[in-house]
């Protein structure tokens, strides 16, 4: 090969080489103008103001109110209270609500000091510690899901079953972070598979607005409050059932994220502050306006639709006061 055919060959491969790396170059670019085009930026917009943050350690007992709480995968806490990680069982395990006790609602199951403090009308303040190793593990069964609970000792015991009155015995479970929680996608399939609860019905994190509360007393003879829907999150400065559509929310450092409505049975007729069940209203007036679309009957069937549950995207600290911001894209 004289010095001619030499030079043309080079310059032929490395041109060659050169429109490999040119086009690599720009599949690469396209690939990044392409992701940075096809994820939209988010929308941020202000849609009201957390104006309570209810726990209600107890499953169906009194809701705690407080100033801030951490916004964990599993639900509210603030210090050693979690929100639904109690429960009254019978012997047998299976839970026990307002639904069949509805006086369980005026039971108050506070902690101070490492100490459960149990209070109800007309009974003594009964404290025993939060930890109880020694005690049983036992299988109980919530909504025909199996989960376990630590069983509280034969004085909490007693004390149940002499407040509620009945010829069965009660007894009161503690759910541990090391025990197996229930997965809400076995009741609900629009649940994540990932997602894990404790006591709740259904979801972590359940949210209401305030204006959907006075919408709806608007409706009765008698006003309700939001403590009735037993939400953890209450929402003013919106609309009625503004709460409805938003679908990802941040509060503070908190993100979290709309899976389905609150569909409300029977539960909703027992009086927070007499325990009385009057298994009518506000159901029935709920069930006159609030009823799912057609296309959702496979998933709420006839149940009146009452505040939003969210699953927790991003945990972090929620406060009385801080701002909610609806997340679009």
């Amino acid at each position: 090969m004289d010095l001619k055919e030499l030079v043309v060959s080079t310059l032929a491969q490395n041109k060659k080489a050169a429109l490999l790396i040119g086009g690599a170059g720009v599949a690469v670019l396209g690939l990044g103008l392409g992701y940075k085009y096809l994820r939209k930026p988010e929308k941020v917009v202000r849609v009201g103001v957390v104006s309570q943050l209810l726990i209600h350690p107890l499953k169906s007992g009194k809701a705690v109110s407080v100033a801030l709480a951490e916004c964990q995968k599993i639900g509210l806490r603030f210090g050693e209270l979690q929100d639904r990680h109690w429960l009254v069982v019978t012997e047998d395990g299976h839970m026990v609500t307002g639904r069949q006790e509805p006086r369980l609602v005026l039971v108050s199951l506070t902690c101070e000091g490492g100490r459960v403090c149990l209070n109800g009308p007309n009974m003594e303040e009964l404290r025993f510690p939060i930890k109880q190793p020694d005690n049983a593990v036992i299988d109980c069964r919530v909504f025909s899901a199996d989960i376990q609970g630590r069983d509280c000792g034969d004085e909490a015991s007693r004390w149940l079953t002499h407040y509620l009155g009945a010829e069965k015995t009660f007894r009161l479970v503690h759910f541990e972070p090391q025990m197996r929680a229930r997965r809400p996608v076995e009741k609900e399939p629009l649940f994540p598979q990932y997602e894990q609860v404790a006591y709740p019905d259904i979801g972590p994190v359940m949210l209401l607005s305030e204006a959907s509360v006075k919408d709806l007393s608007s409706k009765l003879d008698k006003d309700v409050t939001v403590e009735r829907f037993r939400p953890n999150i209450v929402i003013s400065d919106c609309e009625a059932f503004d709460e409805d559509s938003w679908e990802e929310i941040q509060i503070g450092s908190v993100r979290l994220q709309r899976v389905m409505s609150c569909g409300r049975c029977i539960f909703t007729t027992v009086d927070p502050e007499t325990g009385i069940i009057n298994r009518k209203e506000p159901l029935e007036t709920l069930k006159s306006y609030r009823l799912c679309k057609p296309s959702e009957k496979q998933i709420y069937k006839s149940s009146p639709l009452f505040g939003q549950l969210h699953t927790v995207k991003k945990t972090g600290i929620l406060q009385v006061g801080d701002e909610v911001y609806k997340i679009s894209r």
